[in-house]
């Protein structure tokens, strides 16, 4: 069962989206918050497997709260939904620890997909952002380094950054489930990344996106 957060200060919404979630056998939402504030303290108290939160909230905005919330011990994986499809507030919800980010006219399936994909440790951007992400880290002047990654560990990185899942990484580069796992192990440790998501950011950063290699 996966147990969710909700956190959006329109209530009319929140009910919605509860209604969606409840309605579905693996998932349960927890508690509801109308603030970034409420949702860090719920957090803390209670056993959530995902927080979906909202950008814009009173009393702490929904990117102070992923900051916040994804530092928790055993923290919960955060999916923003939002009605702000800003390129600003794409990249800090990511930087703050976000899972993934969705914009609120998302199908239902969709949005229920999304919570099962960030709950089990996967990054998911909805399609406009991915785009604008890789036109972003095509115009950065300073390409992130990869010290310390080796040859293998820059190809599974950059078949992450592309989108693809371990089953697809594992077909590709004709490697065991093992092996893709203990990459992506690897990936994470040596890059600090909490989740698969901001291994997505650090292979952008690096350039490995499919437009062009800026070497690391």
């Amino acid at each position: 069962m996966i147990r969710v957060l909700l956190a959006d200060d329109e209530p009319l919404y929140r009910a919605t989206v509860r209604q969606l979630l409840d309605a579905d056998p693996g998932m349960e939402v927890v508690a509801e918050a109308s603030t970034g504030r409420e949702a860090c303290e719920l957090a803390v108290r209670l056993p959530v497997d995902v927080a979906v939160v909202d950008v814009r909230m009173p009393d702490m905005d929904g990117i102070a709260a992923t900051t916040r919330i994804t530092a928790l011990p055993k923290a919960p994986k955060v999916l923003i939904l939002t009605t702000f499809d800003l390129d600003e507030a794409v990249y800090a919800t990511l930087r703050a620890g976000a899972s993934g980010f969705l914009l609120k006219d998302v199908p239902p399936p969709r949005l229920l997909d999304a919570v099962r994909t960030v709950a089990t440790g996967e990054a998911l951007l909805a399609p406009s952002v991915t785009h604008r992400l890789i036109e972003e880290f095509i115009r950065a002047p300073a390409p992130r380094r990869l010290d310390g990654v080796t040859p293998r560990e820059r190809e599974v990185l950059a078949l992450i950054t592309r989108g693809l899942s371990n089953t697809e990484i594992e077909q590709r580069l004709h490697l065991s489930r093992h092996t893709v796992k203990t990459h992506i192990g690897h990936l994470m440790a040596k890059l600090a990344a909490r989740d698969r998501a901001q291994l997505v950011i650090a292979g952008y950063e690096a350039g490995l996106n499919g437009s062009g290699d800026r070497g690391g």
